[in-house]
Parts: C-alpha cells; structure tokens; sequence
C-alpha cells in the first residue's frame, strides 16, 4: 500500500484500515481544521515536507505525540504530520467561502486607507464570512482561545462550494508564484500543486503528487486541448492551447508558460527524459 495514501505509523493505524493493515492500535480519525496560513505536511515529525494544508482545510488527525499529530488530508488522502498547534480539533465555525485571488490579506480593519494588522492569504484559504459591508467581508478569525474578527475584501472571495468554469483559467492565475517544492499554496507551488490547486477549483478530485495523479486520469487522444495534462517522470503541466502549456518548474522557479515544444526538448536535454503520458482530466464529471 502506498505510505502517502495508509494512515498507520505501523503502530497506530486509523480504524478503516482494520483487517487490511497490521497494526497495534486501529483509533477513529478526529476531524481537525487547519489554523495556520500554511502549515507543512511533513514525511515525519522531524522530516520533510511532503505537501501543504492551507488554512481552513480539514485534517484527520490518527495519533498524537511529541507536539505532532499524524494523520491525513481531507481533500485528498494525503497522509503525514502536521504541527499540532497548527490546527484546532473543534474549530467554532465552518468556512463559507474561499481566497479565490491568486492572493489576498486579512486586516483588522475594514476600508480601503484604514490603518491595522495585515495578515497575507493565500489562494484556496477557507473563511468563515459574518457580513458583508462597503465592499469588505467580515471574517471570523478563529485562534482556538479567541476568536476575533477580521475583514478581507469581498472581491477577492468566492462562495466555499462554487465551481470555477476553466481549470486552466485558475492556473494562469497563479502566474508568477515562485517554485516550491511540495508547495500547495500561491507563495509556493510545486508542478503538482498547482494542478491540483486549479482541478479542485473547478470540482474535480485529484490527488496530491504527479505520479499519483498521472495514475488517475484518462489517457488523451487527438492534439492537444486546453486543460489537458502532460507527464514526465516527477513532472506535470497543464496545456493552455494546442502548442503552449503552464507549469510550475524549477528551471524558471516560478509558475510559468512554456511552448510544449521547448518544454519537451528542454526536460528531454537535462536528463529528466522524454514526456511519459498526455491526460484529459473528465471536466464533465464534476463534484
């Protein structure tokens, strides 16, 4: 099975993967919601990061140690260790909307020229709006002890279960965002970050890594459509049109265009080999 995707430190193993994984202890997932702006999903507790959470989004939180908590991803399964302080286990309220700009803030003060404490958002952050007045939304900002509120501009936000109509559209958003690796949010992408940052926008499920989602989806025949998704080994870009695609890549370190030819050649040249796939995500079979 694959470690990304199990739920067992091979000691603690949440209780549906009774009977298929050997474990000591099978618990029930608690649902946590993400505090921090951005928090790193972590190979382990002191290891790597894997992928990001963004603030708002659920954890399913399996086992506690050592100001750690181990679990999984609500939105794709992704499994690993988050901070504990970074998110709440019984958060007061349930977001209502999302950051639907490649990137926003949160002040504590509404208005255009008002002075107050800016807090950066990112694209995908999950909010709880109150109201809404004079072009600024009135989010509640829970810190698990206090909960204040704050107000972000209503044009940048998004109802929590609107689907966006162009997957591609909400990729060429993110123009601009510098390379990360492991990145899921718009102050740092990674190649499969970003497909999976723009399918979600449009209601369509992915997962987190490139092979896994080169797994997932159906083989493309025909020339090349927008929204079609390109493989190589370790990489993935979403074509724009029929000779121009969009990726997140360490060679411009940044979300950038690329004609598909150049990209080809040029992955091809530094060692990383020819494209192994060409996908078209079901844009009609969506959440």
């Amino acid at each position: 099975m694959d470690r990304r995707l199990t739920p067992s430190t091979g000691t603690v193993a949440a209780e549906h993967l009774r009977g298929s994984v050997e474990a000591q202890t099978y618990v029930t997932p608690v649902a946590y919601r993400v505090a921090k702006v951005v928090t790193d999903l972590l190979s382990a507790p002191d290891g790597t990061r894997e992928r990001q959470l963004l603030r708002g989004e659920v954890f399913h939180v399996v086992h506690k140690e050592m100001g750690m908590a181990f679990g999984y991803a609500d939105k794709d399964g992704y499994v690993g260790w988050v901070d504990i302080g970074d998110v709440l286990s019984h958060p007061k309220q349930t977001p209502t909307h999302r950051i639907a700009a490649a990137r926003s803030y949160a002040k504590s003060t509404p208005g255009l020229k008002a002075m107050g404490l800016v807090t950066p958002l990112p694209f995908g952050t999950r909010l709880v709006v109150l109201s809404e007045e004079d072009g600024w939304s009135r989010i509640a900002w829970d810190g698990g002890q206090v909960t204040r509120d704050l107000y972000v501009p209503s044009g940048h936000l998004m109802a929590i279960d609107a689907i966006e109509p162009d997957a591609t559209a909400v990729a060429e958003r993110l123009i601009g965002t510098p390379y990360l690796w492991g990145g899921n949010s718009s102050f740092g992408l990674d190649c499969s970050g970003l497909v999976q940052a723009a399918l979600h926008a449009v209601g369509l499920s992915c997962p987190g890594d490139s092979d896994l989602q080169e797994a997932a989806f159906e083989d493309a025949t025909g020339p090349y459509q927008r929204g079609d998704l390109l493989f190589w080994k370790g990489h993935v870009a979403m074509v724009t049109d029929a000779n121009t695609l969009i990726h997140a890549n360490a060679h411009h370190m940044a979300v950038a265009y690329e004609t598909i030819a150049e990209a080809i050649a040029r992955i091809a040249t530094q060692g990383d080999g020819p494209a192994t796939s060409h996908k078209r995500p079901s844009y009609g079979a969506r959440t």
